[in-house]
């Protein structure tokens, strides 16, 4: 065979094996659209998602040239004997599909998850289930209403092996012309490897930085919609090892603690009420299950205390609200659990009011004991106790793990009555949280409930109802305890779950939650403006604000109650696209780092249809850049606390 028939067919091979795992990638991508397409289809064309799969092929090179680096140096490393191993190629075959099938099922695992977290997984979200001590059975429960993803997948592995491209199979060494052959060969290994880096970058030029998953936001028109664009392999590869909080210069620390400081120093002159403090973070509480008559209770207590029209998460997950609501710490990044900043001094509701001013307390959730990190960040941030599944099984009043859901934690009904008994333990005055599991994929029920709360559409609903019984049975027993008038209640959710109305899908909908505080000893919060903006991180500073609590903190909120109305601003963080969320007054701000690159008048404009950058006013975005460079350089200086 002639050595240049022999270097082309090599060519030919190999851009043919690439080229199946590019096919392979747009067949995911497709079908990550169509699993998701409640989250697309309000602003979804047939020429938008073509621009879409057209742009995440640029996403795809990247990934797909680092999966497979190896195989282009081995199949054109020069050896003029590799024809003659017949073992050479079926070996690189059987390489060549177990790590394309890995990139693959990434992929396809993201068609199911990105629903409840509005991103690509990257590296620090496979760390998040660390402490799961029986995470495959979680992983195998949560699989199972996507069952039809297993045939795709092994459709497309039986595709990669079947459309492997050998250059040689019956050849003979090569015997002649060996000078001429290595020379081409080692030309062509320069070539090839030149573009493969280009490739891995993202671009040519030596002006590209390597492609990051920022980039996306150029192709895309809605924030959501880099989910499209992007795949879980880029975005794993692109977060290892990278430091969440970059500092940014955008002005100086006088003028940028002008605009907003999260050095609270309080001036009340009143002194402090001692009152207990008990705060639920309710598993996937969306705003729109309320609105669909799913949280009786819940609504009916809203009406008693003070809630909120325009009130939000930080964060997407679990992980994100527990910071946000017990520390004022908003996800802007990555979660704080996943990060260095994690082993920072920190601070709380809890650790302010037992630290500094000798109350009590106790942080309870009914998973197994270490399950999310939940114990880890509730002794660091002041937690005195810790209360889980082990705690309750040890308790003879209860049954142990006879009332656990076979796959998270105890139910919510058993395990509220166990936290209402056990705040009757604890010396007075007092600070708690509850963390509520119940309302979590796969979304069970104890089945004697099963008839009162049938299945619903999303699944997530019958669930809440069934949690929110369990929260009115908890308040029965509670407002008989003599520790309940003394006692101010905060009342939210850590994320939202599953929605079904478009304007509950939208870049700002997805935070939407409820956020209620209830007081049987304050009668006047019903007298609250509803309409302030209102996120997680303001809790803490509004619990402080009612206590009149008389010390400096840190906190990256606001007191919702006694701050302007016109002065009230709300944070957060798409994950998926890397864009700030800021909103304020009738606007919200969609920032990349650097510029507006969004602007709605979110009121008026529920869907986010109609782009207004360049009207908002100019103060909101220089209000935004002192918030972000604040942020980032007390993460990375360990400036969390007052000392």
């Amino acid at each position: 065979m002639k050595k240049s028939s022999t270097t082309l067919k090599t060519v030919l091979a190999l851009m043919a094996n690439l080229s199946v795992v590019f096919v392979c990638f747009t067949i995911t991508r497709i079908v990550f659209m169509m699993c998701n397409m409640n989250l697309f289809e309000s602003h979804l064309t047939w020429s938008y998602a073509l621009r879409l799969l057209v742009s995440g092929l640029r996403f795809d090179c990247t990934a797909i040239l680092y999966l497979n680096c190896w195989m282009i140096l081995l199949f054109l490393l020069p050896c003029h004997k590799k024809e003659g191993w017949k073992w050479y190629y079926p070996t690189l075959r059987v390489v060549f599909v177990i790590v394309n099938f890995i990139g693959i099922v990434a992929n396809l695992c993201d068609c199911a998850y990105f629903p409840f977290t509005g991103r690509r997984t990257t590296w620090n979200v496979l760390t998040e289930f660390g402490n799961e001590s029986n995470i495959l059975g979680i992983v195998l429960k949560e699989s199972l209403p996507y069952w039809y993803l297993f045939p795709i997948g092994i459709l497309l592995c039986f595709g990669l092996w079947k459309l492997f491209r050998s250059p040689v199979t019956n050849a003979k060494p090569i015997s002649k012309g060996l000078i001429k052959y290595y020379i081409s060969h080692v030309i062509l290994l320069a070539l090839a490897s030149g573009l493969t880096v280009a490739g891995m970058r993202g671009g040519f030029t030596t002006a590209v930085r390597p492609i990051t998953l920022s980039n996306a936001n150029q192709y895309v028109d809605h924030a959501i919609d880099a989910g499209i664009v992007l795949n879980t392999p880029f975005c794993i590869m692109r977060t290892i090892g990278k430091k969440p909080f970059t500092e940014h210069r955008y002005m100086d620390d006088r003028e940028a603690q002008s605009l907003f400081s999260p050095l609270h120093e309080v001036s009340d002159s009143i002194g402090m009420k001692k009152m207990n403090v008990v705060v639920f973070i309710l598993e996937s509480f969306g705003q729109q299950a309320m609105a669909r008559g799913c949280m009786p209770f819940l609504s009916e207590l809203a009406k008693q205390g003070v809630s909120f029209t325009y009130s939000y998460a930080c964060g997407r997950k679990s992980i994100d609200g527990m910071p946000s609501v017990l520390s004022s710490i908003p996800s802007l990044v990555e979660p704080f659990f996943l990060t260095p900043a994690a082993l920072n001094d920190l601070s709380g509701i809890a650790g302010e009011l037992t630290r500094k001013n000798g109350y009590s307390s106790a942080f309870f959730h009914g998973a197994e004991n270490g399950s999310m990190g939940f114990q880890a960040f509730a002794n660091a941030t002041g937690f005195e106790k810790y209360y889980g599944r082990t705690e309750y099984n040890q308790d003879s009043r209860y049954n142990g793990d006879k009332d656990f859901d076979g796959t998270w934690a105890i139910w919510d009904e058993e395990f509220l009555q166990f936290y209402c008994d056990k705040m009757g333990e604890m010396s007075e005055p007092f600070v708690t949280s509850v963390f509520t599991a119940s309302s979590h994929s796969p979304f069970a029920i104890p089945e004697r409930y099963k008839e009162v709360y049938p299945p619903s559409e999303p699944k997530v609903f019958s669930c809440i109802k069934y949690s929110d019984n369990a929260l009115r049975l908890f308040f029965e027993k509670a407002q008989k305890q003599p520790w309940f008038k003394n006692t101010l209640f905060v009342l939210t959710a850590d994320h939202i779950s599953e929605s079904i109305d478009q304007e509950f899908l939208t870049d700002l909908g997805v935070f939407r939650i409820p956020i209620i505080i209830y007081s049987p000893a304050m009668p006047e919060l019903t007298n609250v403006d509803p309409d302030k903006l209102v996120s997680q991180a303001d809790i803490m500073p509004t619990v402080f604000g009612l206590l009149h609590y008389d010390k400096p903190y840190i906190s990256f909120g606001q007191d919702a109650l006694n701050t302007k109305k016109e002065d009230k601003f709300i944070l957060n963080y798409q994950p998926g696209s890397g864009l700030y969320q800021y909103v304020q007054g009738d606007w919200m701000l969609q920032f990349d780092g650097e510029k507006t690159v969004h602007a709605y008048r979110f009121k008026e404009d529920k869907l986010l249809k109609k782009d207004l950058n360049g009207s908002q006013p100019k103060e909101y975005e220089r209000r935004l850049k002192s918030i972000i460079q604040q942020y980032m350089y007390r993460m990375n200086h360990n400036e969390l606390v007052v000392r």
